[in-house]
């Protein structure tokens, strides 16, 4: 979010919360792209805020109110307040437990552990969510709008065309088993909590195999994840690459440095394509 708007959803934040009779005093801004993630303090609660109508938070709520009383590895609602999607001033508003973080870091190995733990307890959950190919078209059709992505050359153009084109159907042609998905399981939806590896925002939750969340973790962490497949991985792994290339090339993406991982990341795109064709 823009500096302006980032006062508003604050603000937004501070209202609800206060309306609960949740004491805020101040506000830290922990985390700023298309949505804001804030702490609120003395109360300490975790609040997640966005444009009220482009989001899907109440999914969110749903399916994370299940896989904790499941005893899944991700974070509580808060337990203070009605589990619901609160809005204010045109934002929405969650509020969640906050976490300390652990000083130590998370191994790759207890970091698979958790995704495993995550996923058996996701494969019990029947909700509807979008599939992977859901997420996939909305790459294509950014990158078929000239409109839409106006700073992209040509020649980039085609690649990730051409890139999300054939790897979504190689994965098809698969037909490997399919549940839901936590969607983006990276390092940056991972909290090092002390209590342990808690997954957040799991409001990109899809249908797919287990191996298109395991294409957005380290390497050295898929491969502490037992039973993956590793060459559907390195599709996986190739799809998801030019999905994410593909976002960063949206005028209105804020993902924070935009304008350098928008080049990185079509050169990473470029480099794992070679490797794979070598």
């Amino acid at each position: 979010m823009k500096a302006p708007e980032v006062v508003r959803a604050v603000g937004a934040a501070i209202e609800v919360a206060s309306g609960l009779d949740l004491a805020v005093a101040d506000t830290r801004v922990l985390h700023n792209s298309n949505k804001l993630a804030l702490r609120l303090l003395p109360c300490d609660v975790f609040a997640r805020v966005a444009f009220a109508g482009r989001e899907v938070f109440q999914a969110e709520l749903e399916i994370g109110r299940r896989l904790a009383e499941a005893g899944s590895p991700v974070a509580s609602l808060e337990l203070r307040v009605e589990p619901r999607v609160y809005e204010r001033d045109g934002f929405a508003v969650t509020l969640w437990t906050y976490y300390e973080q652990s000083r130590q870091e998370v191994s790759p190995a207890d970091y698979a552990k958790a995704l495993e733990r995550l996923h058996a307890g996701m494969a019990e959950v029947d909700v509807a969510v979008p599939h992977f190919t859901d997420r996939v078209a909305e790459a294509q059709r950014l990158v078929a709008s000239r409109d839409r992505t106006p700073g992209l050359e040509d020649s980039d153009r085609e690649l990730l065309s051409s890139t999300l084109r054939s790897r979504t159907r190689t994965i098809r042609e698969r037909s490997s088993p399919e549940q839901l998905l936590h969607g983006e399981p990276h390092s940056g939806n991972l909290l090092n909590a002390e209590s342990g590896p808690l997954f957040i925002d799991l409001e990109t939750c899809c249908r797919g195999p287990v191996e298109f969340d395991l294409a957005h973790v380290p390497e050295d962490v898929s491969e502490c994840y037992s039973s993956a497949d590793q060459e559907l991985l390195r599709e996986c792994r190739l799809l998801v690459l030019a999905m994410v290339a593909a976002w960063r090339w949206d005028p209105d993406d804020q993902f924070p440095d935009r304008d350098y991982w928008r080049v990185e990341k079509l050169n990473e795109l470029r480099a794992a394509l070679d490797r794979t064709e070598a």
